[in-house]
């Protein structure tokens, strides 16, 4: 454990080293403190690397077993009000992960797009949150068959042969936010490939768009209004669902290894974007790094 610490510290003042300018910038006279951004983004990672998926928990973890290594480790209250500051600097570090993870693999001909819920509130507790209200609304996520308070994170990811996708393009938006809607007002630009999708993307107007790049949309067939799907609909709809089903193991393997989707501890939009950016952080790191 002792040698992971010191691996992801040496990497983290690394990405400091190389992207300083895209990194959280401190701009008063106390501008280098004495337990530094570099040691709290190396323990957010540390710690989730140990099955702690909070803030609160984190800390204490640090604070029980590893205070040597951290002598300057600040209280609790402190602790979590810098790490909601480091937004920017993990978006840096989940893009210099991106850039790796793409160098190292052939590019494949098709992409997948899907969405999964970062739910602050779920059920009847949904309608009464008021948790980051200017970036956060009410949804319903169908897979999970409830209503939740909270943000959809939206991925398109590239096929890998036998490996989880691998992500190129991720961005959140408020849980009401039709999939269709979203990807519209995101201005997607997919040359030249395919784009495997859900039942909600097949619209004409967006399909336009994509045959503007020279992409092809798959999506399944809706079944007719009191009409059953033919045999040949019931294939072709079997068929997407195997294509779609790799982008559904990522949202599953990245909530395994960060709890994203839960996200009941988080008290304000700084919070919210510190938890998605954060964790997604250290699931890339866990995707090039193979752990």
């Amino acid at each position: 454990m002792e040698n992971q610490l010191i691996q992801i510290y040496l990497f983290v003042c690394q990405i400091y080293d190389t992207r300083s300018q895209t990194c959280f910038q401190r701009l008063s006279n106390n501008f280098k403190p004495d337990f530094t951004d570099q040691e709290l983004v190396c323990i957010w990672f540390f710690g989730h690397f140990n099955q702690k998926f909070n803030k609160k928990q984190i800390h204490k973890f640090i604070l029980d077993y590893w205070a040597q290594w951290f002598p300057k480790l600040p209280a609790y209250q402190t602790f979590s009000k810098r790490l909601n500051l480091l937004e920017q600097t993990f978006q840096s570090i989940g893009a210099e992960l991106c850039e790796h993870l793409h160098t190292e693999q052939i590019p494949e001909l098709d992409h997948l797009i899907d969405s999964c819920p970062v739910m602050l509130a779920q059920n009847g507790f949904a309608y009464n949150a008021r948790v980051a209200r200017e970036m956060a609304s009410v949804g319903y996520c169908s897979a999970k068959k409830t209503y939740f308070h909270g943000v959809r994170l939206r991925v398109i990811a590239e096929r890998r042969f036998e490996r989880l996708p691998s992500p190129t393009q991720i961005w959140l938006c408020q849980a009401s936010h039709h999939d269709l809607t979203a990807a519209k007002e995101q201005h997607l630009e997919l040359p030249n490939t395919t784009l495997i999708a859900d039942l909600a993307y097949p619209e004409p107007a967006f399909q336009q768009t994509l045959n503007g790049q020279n992409t092809n949309l798959y999506t399944g067939q809706k079944k007719p209004k009191g009409k059953d799907l033919t045999k040949f609909e019931k294939y072709h709809n079997r068929l997407i669902s195997k294509f779609r089903q790799p982008i559904e193991s990522l949202f599953n393997w990245i909530n395994e290894k960060t709890n994203i989707q839960k996200a009941s501890k988080v008290r304000s939009a700084d919070g919210l974007l510190l938890h998605c950016w954060g964790k997604l952080a250290v699931a890339f790191y866990l995707l090039v790094f193979n752990y």
